[in-house]
């Protein structure tokens, strides 16, 4: 008799990841590395305080840790797609210790001061900003494809434990030993993580003539973000939930204080409490799953965040502002695990880190611009108003952004390699360019509209692919020969896209052969730039 698998949507599918050693062992290493930081940002913010009154210190320590990862982002998806990513976290993991251990010494010493702290802060924000993309593109390297969700849900899950354990513990140890013992605290959990992938022996890059470069990593992420319709779904989703969903963020401190007349621990038990309900959603959202859509989960977290912006405008008693804050931490949940799994599911993995860092960008910037507008938003109209705004925002914006649909994330997004090589009458410099590419067809004229609207789906991921630009032609003396041409900036880019074609383009070059009436494959020809200037 042999043993069912559980299906990914099964609660014991949800935990199946955990079954297989590197993802179990690097996401418990996570786990304690997150708790550290969060003690350390506890450390900071309290110590920053002791060394001065004046909020714009304190605002400019939290400032100095997000600005990086605003700032960083896409640069460091570039680094995450070209860099061995195993080695790149552990130098990121030696840095951050590094900078948890300048603190101690100089907290132990007496010696820090606001400037330095800050200082520090944002080299920490810098490995932060490093890290994030990074992070996340390993996960599709641990884990089936058919287990990815529940490995991004149970990262979401490992982060909102840290959350909630973090700085509880990080607080005890100020308050007990003072700011060098929590720093150090911090740099004990970066040694466990760097010895967790120190373990991991992830395959090596291999490195050859095709290997990119910074520069054009940059650029033909961007190109890739451009040209791809489903991840443009993913960043309206996300900068548009976000967006309104960060007034409760922005303005919590003040609703503490003001609506909810609380001191500084009622704030603390706040976050706990989002923390906790976080938590609740990550183990509830495998059964959630198994009744709603990506779809109707992200509508189901816009309507019970909007509900607890308007509950915390009503002012309520603390105890039902403690449970408000528990259906919010698990609406936000289940809307960053829903978005994060679900761009990770439609992204190949050649662009995967930097295509997560503009989605992290998104993210980065919808929080950070929408904080800004309902702060000064609530200077004009006032706490309560504010929310019930940005509560009648996420209600309105969820029901119309609704019918923008995700994504399923099904397409078989690895290498097909079934792009024969060019036939060269000699070599060829990687770095001559451009590359124009004629592909012929011979096509009936009952047939050229069902034709063109298939190429006009491969025409996306020709530009996702590296193409700068691309058209269709038909010859003036014979119109059943069509030819299509895109032009790739350099010969070693395009020989990447030989290696970027995924089984489901060739499905959808498939279906263009279908169309070709001819028996002899496409004529493909291959044209080189010349420069009239130069003999030879």
């Amino acid at each position: 008799m042999t043993e069912a698998t559980p299906s990914p949507a099964s609660p014991a599918g949800s935990f199946a990841p955990l079954r297989r050693p590197v993802f179990a062992v690097l996401w418990a290493a996570t786990v304690l590395g997150n708790t550290g930081s969060f003690m350390r940002d506890v450390a900071s913010a309290w110590l920053v305080t002791d060394l001065s009154a004046s909020p714009a210190a304190v605002a400019a320590v939290q400032a100095a840790g997000m600005l990086p990862i605003f700032l960083l982002a896409i640069p460091a998806g570039v680094l995450s797609d070209i860099l061995d990513r195993r080695k790149f976290l552990i130098f990121i993991q030696i840095m951050l210790g590094c900078v948890s251990a300048t603190l101690m010494l100089l907290s132990a010493s007496g010696l820090v001061t606001v400037s330095g702290l800050i200082m520090l802060t944002f080299v920490g924000g810098i490995g932060a900003a490093l890290m994030g993309p990074t992070w996340q593109s390993i996960v599709p390297e641990l884990v089936p494809r058919g287990e990815l969700k529940s490995a991004v849900a149970l990262n979401s899950l490992g982060i909102n434990i840290a959350r909630s354990i973090g700085p509880a513990v990080g607080g005890m140890l100020l308050a007990a030993f003072g700011a060098a013992v929590t720093y150090g605290a911090d740099v004990a959990s970066y040694l466990i993580v760097i010895a967790a992938l120190l373990w991991w022996k992830r395959p090596a890059n291999t490195q050859d003539e095709l290997s990119e470069h910074f520069g054009g990593a940059f650029r033909a992420g961007l190109r890739y973000a451009r040209s791809s319709r489903e991840l443009h779904v993913v960043l309206l989703r996300a900068a548009v939930f976000f967006a309104f969903a960060s007034a409760v963020w922005a303005l919590l401190p003040l609703v503490t204080r003001q609506l909810l007349a609380g001191d500084a621990a009622f704030y603390g038990l706040l976050l706990g409490s989002v923390g906790v309900g976080a938590i609740a959603g990550a183990l509830a959202l495998p059964m959630a799953r198994d009744r709603l859509s990506p779809d109707g989960l992200m509508l189901a977290a816009a309507l019970a965040t909007g509900a607890a912006s308007t509950a915390l405008a009503l002012g309520p008693p603390k105890w039902a502002a403690v449970l408000v804050l528990l259906v919010m931490g698990a609406a936000w949940i289940v809307a960053l695990t829903t978005l994060n799994a679900t761009a990770q599911a439609i992204l190949p993995n050649w662009v995967r880190g930097r295509a997560l860092a503009v989605y992290l960008t998104v993210f980065n910037g919808a929080m950070a611009g929408g904080s800004l507008g309902w702060g000064f938003i609530a200077q004009e109209i006032g706490l309560a108003a504010t929310l019930w705004t940005a509560a009648a925002g996420l209600v309105l914006s969820g029901l119309i952004v609704h019918r923008v649909a995700l994504p399923r994330g099904e397409s078989d997004l690895a290498p097909s390699n079934h792009w024969p090589e060019p036939l060269l009458a000699q070599p060829v410099p990687g770095d001559r360019g451009p590359v124009l590419v004629l592909i012929e067809y011979q096509i009936a004229r009952e047939d050229r509209p069902a034709f063109l609207k298939v190429l006009e789906r491969l025409s996306h991921a020709r530009r996702r692919d590296g193409a700068t630009s691309w058209g269709v032609m038909e010859d003036a003396a014979e119109p059943t020969l069509l030819t299509e041409w895109f032009m790739v900036d350099s010969w070693a880019e395009h020989l990447r896209q030989h290696h970027r074609v995924s089984h489901a383009d060739a499905d959808v070059q498939a279906q263009l052969r279908a169309f070709h009436r001819v028996e002899r494959p496409p004529v493909v020809r291959h044209l080189l730039a010349l420069d009239p200037g130069r003999a030879g």
